[in-house]
């Protein structure tokens, strides 16, 4: 057998010399790229998840320098490099979004390149205004206060859901609602208008109508019951009080209106001169209830009006012993002398407003 030349053996170690030199460089090369990729690179504060907003419109400069300036990236060249292979930039999508500490560059950018976001729970309750309202869902989702004010101020635009400016208030029942962060304001009326399309099942419906009131009436009369008393175990005998003035055609006279009508909500106490305040909310000078809710009702007070107490009482007057609980009355005078004893409670202490 013949034997290999020298020249023959230089030239086949030269070629397992290349052929490990390219292995090496591979090795290394698939190293670093496995490291820029998935080799942990986000540090949280104290370890505990972080969460941004990206609002709508934004680019992936301002993600960047969101994440710089939370100094959430270790290596902001290693997320750069990889933000790029995984086209981030031509994928950023608005949200709120949950990192986690030791998170990879594969990781966090997949999450953001998805939309993979995290909810929000926006808690819907007692608010007085539709300015309040919007004042607390503005700090919950994208949606700014302005743009909230402006549709439901719109008569126009909340004709499509049966409501108007003065009515929209009784559209939000109170719960609490996972929404995406980036909601818009109009995204945010149509979802609780669902909301209370849903509410108003044909049970509650049907009671409403049993009784003759609409939904509407239901939750006008509900919220003037929720800021008469503070006692749920009152909320069915008040709610027979004023049942009983409107069958009777009398004026409902609730103070609340009033308070409402003066837009003072600080106010303990309703002077007579109060009671011509020019307003349609005004219970003392207008018939029936007010063009609207004066606030959003809870779900109890909801049913305690379309589960009301049936009696005979036509008046109630606060206890002078300030418990929070209401002295009924059948007749206007038991009733006076049940305000002029919480008269004089309020003169002993001084409340004079």
């Amino acid at each position: 057998m013949k034997e290999k030349s020298p020249s023959s053996r230089t030239i086949i170690r030269y070629i397992l010399y290349v052929i490990t030199l390219i292995f090496v460089i591979a090795g290394i090369k698939i190293a670093s790229v496995y490291k820029q990729i998935y080799v942990s690179n986000i540090l949280t504060p104290q370890k505990k998840p972080v969460y941004i907003n990206i609002p709508t419109g934004s680019d992936y400069n301002d993600v960047v320098v969101m994440l710089d300036s939370l100094k959430l990236i270790r290596n902001r060249k290693t997320f750069d490099w990889a933000a790029v292979r995984k086209k981030y930039p031509d994928n950023v999508h608005p949200g709120r979004y949950r990192i986690t500490n030791s998170m990879s560059n594969n990781e966090l950018i997949n999450m953001l390149r998805s939309g993979m976001q995290e909810p929000v729970n926006v808690v819907i309750n007692m608010a007085r205004t539709t300015d309040e309202l919007a004042d607390k869902v503005s700090g919950q989702i994208e949606a700014r206060k302005g743009e909230l004010l402006d549709l439901m101020r719109d008569d126009a635009y909340l004709a499509q859901f049966g409501f108007n400016s003065h009515t929209v208030i009784g559209m939000f029942v109170p719960n609490t609602y996972e929404f995406w962060w980036n909601t818009s304001a109009e995204g945010f009326l149509k979802r609780m208008y669902k909301e209370y399309d849903r509410f108003w099942d044909r049970g509650r419906t049907a009671r409403a109508k049993e009784i003759n009131l609409t939904p509407n009436d239901v939750m006008t009369l509900a919220s003037i019951i929720i800021y008469e008393t503070n006692k749920e175990d009152e909320y069915r005998r008040m709610a027979g009080v004023y049942i009983n003035r409107m069958n009777q055609g009398m004026r409902l006279q609730a103070c609340p209106t009033i308070i409402y009508a003066l837009g003072d909500f600080t106010r303990q106490r309703i002077l007579k001169a109060d009671t011509y305040v020019d307003s349609p909310y005004n219970t003392y000078l207008h018939d029936g209830l007010p063009p609207g809710p004066i606030g959003i009702p809870s779900i109890k007070a909801i049913d305690s009006v379309l589960r009301y107490e049936k009696h005979d009482y036509l008046y109630f007057a606060a206890k002078e012993d300030f418990s929070g609980y209401h002295n009924f009355a059948r007749t206007l005078d038991q009733h006076n002398k049940n305000a002029r004893s919480y008269q004089k409670a309020l003169n002993r202490r001084n409340i004079l407003k």
